[in-house]
């Protein structure tokens, strides 16, 4: 039996906002922050818009690596589905404690990338025009009261609830 930690939605949005993210491009990982221009993926591989997506831990719960695989097979078929470029890419914290597989989507408008996000139960995603600093989008609605991590987080409305997550050590 596992027992659940609730994680507010404020909590979960400055988490992701303080992650670390990167695209792998031409054998090079290139680092992407939330707040900040992406000027060096965009050099790379330019597009007139960017999104970051993954398909790991729905709901903000974490699943087995198999589960993950799964997933992400399904998301990049979602992907290819609509014709959409995409680059292999990553989440991690700064510790180096937790990792996800994701990727960089170019050219892919910000209501497609809700809509799969919403699909493959994402509290979050990146997302940000050529030249401008990367956003997260937050897909629920934004919680009452209390400052948020600032301007970069936009709150998409409503979403899946990703407010449970298992405390580490007490999976039965």
């Amino acid at each position: 039996m596992r027992e659940l930690h609730i994680v507010n939605a404020a909590e979960l949005a400055d988490a992701y906002a303080q992650a670390e993210y990167a695209v792998v491009l031409d054998g090079d990982a290139l680092l992407i922050h939330v707040g900040e221009p992406a000027r060096d993926v965009e050099a790379y591989w330019p597009a007139a818009r960017y999104g970051f997506i993954t398909a790991w831990n729905p709901a903000s719960i974490p699943h087995a690596d198999a589960a993950n695989e799964s997933a992400n097979a399904a998301l990049v078929a979602r992907l290819d589905a609509i014709g959409a470029s995409r680059q292999p890419a990553y989440a991690f914290d700064k510790e180096g404690l937790w990792r996800e597989e994701g990727w960089l989507v170019g050219d892919i408008e910000e209501a497609m990338l809700d809509l799969i996000a919403r699909e493959f139960s994402q509290a979050g995603v990146l997302a940000w025009s050529f030249g401008e600093p990367v956003r997260l989008r937050m897909q629920m609605p934004r919680p009452p009261g209390g400052a948020m991590a600032g301007d970069c987080i936009d709150w998409a409305g409503a979403g899946p609830p990703p407010l449970a997550r298992p405390r580490p050590g007490l999976i039965a």
